[in-house]
């Protein structure tokens, strides 16, 4: 039966090797084709404008946050509807019209950058521009493996964007790049290349992030986190946008309604600028994928500001709201005016008609261990080091995810010995954070530096240890990296590890489908990457021993 579709790019891809039928997320063909769609045409924008700035040409910036803002509703969970792809695919297209008429010669451009077929054509155009149109398998991995490199970092940059930030160096390069993925001179070694660079330019576009966010919100702290509720009706923001946070906390004040963090937006709660809000209730349940029951019992409106939508039941469809790159069908969704602002009225009024939420747990966690922090302690941590009070770290970033096997990381954590720190960022941190793992000298042996693209943090913290302690290389650190990964964000981050030289990394619960066996080799040869095996024999491997455990 010939294939409905093909996807491969998460996780949890169907018998790791690909949907055919519909995806595991709930992404059904018409629409998986229609991302394809927008991925070519945004290629073949990026090829007419790294031909533009080839010739001295400035780019504006608004063709720029299209082509982010493209890239990032592609990405896993994001948006399922349709509707509202065809739409990017059609501005698009008139975007790149204008810009060609400015080029004049076509000469040298792509298929990609000259095609302009009407939307009735757009479902044939798509079934010949998916993955699979690459017949080789290691030019197919590749051109894949910097593709989903390239959607993480826009994601990244989109979210710095909104807060005032941009760096043109970034957005060339994501241009240049998935101009490159269209060229079929392009050996195996230049996507090799290609795809360290895509590395280079992730680390950048997470320092950019981070800027924005620590310009716009001050350093993240230490700082204690209820994991109950209150009396009042709530509102729960779910994903990564701070500045959606802001905006919604700012047209609650005075309403009686709390807001909620969930997921990826709890550290938020870290951040010094929202700690003002008195409506700022706590974080409400765990990681994305346990949306479904959690989001029931919320009982009020849940807005999505990015990614890590699980298709929603009938029971709170009416509740479930989307704003920016994130979408589904049936569910409103909050455009931003063309200053930036969203009006969340319709939201809050919603959500003063329904009940509080009810309590699924009770107490608090602990986070806000950012670079800024954690520099902060750096004497109490050197010490610990020095001492022998703290054996290794251990970087457990990353995300969650629903398949069983991820049950590997809570027992992992509980496994490790005692004097040992974690270092986590991303919703991987939900598989061990409510446990009681205890602390080192008054250190926790969780520290939180935030949402996933906080794995910068984490790189600044080891860059920092390696100062401090005079090495030469990152990898002569007393530092472990057993990294879960879920979608095209953490790609990046793993593509940042690798430009930076961190080697020896581990890779679960599975390895990526789209990495072809010749692939797979490269990076093991090359980096030491490797999958992971059972508790056990991982803990032997990296410590040598399991005397000492925490639990």
């Amino acid at each position: 039966m010939e294939n409905k579709m093909f996807c491969y790019q998460c996780q949890e891809t169907a018998g790791c090797r690909g949907c055919t039928v519909a995806g595991v997320c709930g992404k059904k063909p018409e629409v998986a084709a229609m991302q394809d769609l927008l991925v070519y045409v945004t290629r073949g924008l990026s090829a007419v404008t790294t031909a533009l700035r080839a010739a001295g040409r400035k780019i504006d910036r608004n063709v720029n946050h299209l082509v982010t803002v493209n890239l990032f509703t592609t990405i896993t969970n994001a948006n399922f509807d349709r509707e509202a792809i065809v739409s990017r695919i059609r501005e698009t297209l008139k975007v790149k019209a204008d810009l060609l008429t400015q080029r004049g010669d076509t000469h040298g451009l792509p298929e990609a950058a000259l095609w302009n077929g009407t939307e009735a054509g757009f479902d044939e155009k798509a079934r010949t521009v998916g993955v699979l149109a690459a017949q080789d398998e290691d030019i197919r991995s590749l051109r894949e493996l910097i593709t989903y490199g390239l959607k993480g970092l826009a994601a990244y940059s989109r979210h710095a964007n909104v807060l005032a930030q941009d760096d043109e160096e970034v957005d060339a390069f994501i241009q240049r790049a998935l101009a490159a993925t269209l060229d079929d001179t392009r050996s195996v070694d230049d996507l090799v290349a290609l795809t360290l660079e895509t590395g280079k330019y992730g680390v950048q576009g997470m320092a950019l992030l981070d800027k924005a966010n620590t310009t716009a919100y001050g350093n993240p702290e230490i700082t204690t986190v209820d994991i109950g509720v209150r009396k009042n009706p709530g509102i729960l923001i779910s994903g990564h946008d701070l500045k959606d946070l802001e905006m919604l906390l700012d047209q609650t004040q005075g309403t009686g309604v709390d807001v909620y963090t969930h997921s990826e937006m709890l550290p938020a709660h870290y951040y010094p600028f929202f700690k003002k809000y008195r409506n700022f209730a706590g974080n409400y349940g765990n990681a994305w994928w346990k949306q479904k029951e959690e989001f029931e019992s919320f009982h009020g409106p849940i807005l999505m500001t990015t990614n890590c939508i699980v298709p929603p039941k009938d029971s709170y469809r009416g509740r479930l709201w989307t704003t920016g790159a994130a979408g589904y069908p049936g569910c409103s969704h909050v455009e931003a005016d063309e200053n930036g602002h969203k009006d969340f009225s319709a939201l809050i009024e919603q959500a003063r008609n329904c009940p509080a939420p009810a309590e699924i747990e009770t107490g608090t966690i602990v986070g806000g261990f950012a670079h800024a922090q954690v520099f902060a302690l750096a004497d109490k941590v050197v010490d610990a080091v020095k001492s022998g009070a703290i054996r290794k770290f251990v970087v457990m970033a990353g995300c969650d995810g629903r398949m069983k096997s991820r049950g590997y990381y809570t027992e992992f954590a509980k496994a490790l010995p005692r004097d040992t720190v974690i270092l986590t960022a991303g919703c991987a941190k939900y598989k061990y954070n409510k446990l009681n793992l205890g602390d080192i000298g008054g250190i926790p042996r969780v520290l939180d530096a935030g949402q996933c693209n906080d794995s910068y943090s984490l790189v600044l913290i080891a860059l920092k240890l390696k100062e401090i302690f005079g090495l030469k290389d990152i990898n002569d650190l007393p530092l472990v990296f057993n990294i879960a990964w879920y979608e095209q964000k953490a790609v990046i981050v793993l593509l940042a590890l690798l430009y930076l030289g961190v080697k020896d990394i581990h890779l679960g619960p599975t390895l990526p489908a789209f990495l072809s066996p010749n692939v797979a080799g490269v990076l093991v040869k090359e980096f030491g990457i490797a999958g992971i095996g059972t508790v056990e024999d991982d803990i032997k491997q990296f410590f040598g021993s399991c005397d000492n455990r925490t639990a």
